[in-house]
């Protein structure tokens, strides 16, 4: 559901998809990246960046554990990039903002007048207490609670964004090497363009995932839980109880877990990734041909769950992910969210050709 039907109407929607990003509100009608801002682009510095060599992989499951987006597995050659060996960091979002003064989504109030043009005619306008800055914070669920119904786990938390990831009261002094969330597809662009970088198609998102491995996981396909700690996720009964194995239970530092073997950080866990693309259910389906050159994805955005939501596609799972009800962390795995939706455990990181 959009963040328009949550103030306006405050009903949830179901999804078909159960996972940690499941019925949530998203701030739809916020500003696009740049419109109170001036940005300048530069020329990306590389250095820092990982060289992913061009090549031809299979896409898409090739199990029987994908979701039904997943499916079929399709041919796809994509040109050679560089890409950034972590999610950008707090450090690193703050000296954009620094030098540019940008503010991000979650910042931002919602305007009335651009929520009301997604509504139907005649909904009346919320109280002004409910119009304010705010963004999507996980709240652990007490023991039993079950997973039917995933919106209960989210909550809009006034004050929350990236300098404040639980809300008033939270910072991230002393984590400027974890990764910065709360950012919609919006600000994330905003990053991209001031770094003269780009967000990664979801097919060079998934290739480099998969490393030089035609493997389930970016390490390997060796349980996530098996031997040793290999991705930041959620181990014990989700939603109520993180037994923290892997040594946290929020997010990590970037670089906590030993890269894939092309030198690339937490592709797996941690936070979800925003790609470049939008989110169409069955586009794989559409895309059947013999091979797929460098996709950029669908034109516009389709999700019969949410017909009027516009969303993009995000990667890699994260530290909410758990085998009971999402295992995001494989390298196929797709999810979707609205491009004006911040959360906790949301992030990205950049390419560049």
């Amino acid at each position: 559901m959009s963040c328009k039907q949550r103030v306006a109407e405050l009903v949830v929607n179901q999804d078909s998809l159960a996972h940690c990003a499941s019925q949530l509100p998203s701030r739809f009608g916020a500003q696009s990246a740049g419109d109170s801002t001036v940005l300048t682009s530069r020329q990306a510095n590389h250095a820092g960046m990982v060289w992913i060599e061009g090549g031809t992989f299979l896409m898409g499951a090739q199990d029987q554990e994908g979701r039904a987006d997943e499916y079929p597995a399709h041919k796809v050659k994509v040109k050679g990039f560089w890409m950034d060996p972590t999610e950008v960091t707090n450090a690193q979002f703050k000296q954009f903002v620094d030098a540019t003064g940008y503010i991000t989504t979650a910042e931002k109030a919602p305007d009335w007048n651009e929520l009301k043009k997604q509504l139907p005619p005649g909904t009346p306008k919320p109280p002004d207490s409910m119009l304010v800055a705010a963004s999507l914070v996980f709240v652990q669920q007490p023991a039993g609670s079950g997973l039917g119904d995933p919106s209960v786990w989210w909550t809009w938390k006034k004050g929350a964004n990236w300098r404040h990831p639980q809300g008033p009261g939270s910072d991230i002094k002393g984590k400027e090497n974890y990764p910065v969330v709360h950012v919609s597809w919006d600000d994330a662009m905003a990053y991209c363009k001031w770094s003269g970088k780009r967000l990664p198609t979801e097919a060079e998102w998934e290739y480099a995932a998969r490393g030089k491995k035609d493997a389930k996981y970016p390490w390997g396909n060796q349980d996530v839980e098996a031997q040793r700690p290999k991705a930041n996720t959620w181990q014990g009964s989700f939603p109520s109880f993180d037994t923290g194995w892997d040594g946290f239970n929020n997010t990590s530092p970037v670089k906590s877990f030993p890269p894939n073997d092309v030198g690339l950080y937490d592709m797996a866990g941690n936070v979800w990734e925003w790609c470049a693309d939008w989110y169409q259910h069955d586009f794989y389906k559409q895309n059947r041909q013999s091979l797929l050159v460098n996709p950029i994805g669908p034109d516009r955005s389709f999700d019969p769950d949410e017909p009027t939501v516009p969303k993009k596609v995000v990667r890699g799972g994260s530290f909410l992910c758990n085998a009971s009800y999402c295992k995001g962390y494989r390298v196929s795995s797709r999810m979707k969210t609205a491009t004006d939706t911040g959360l906790e455990h949301t992030g990205f990181r950049c390419v560049a050709d």
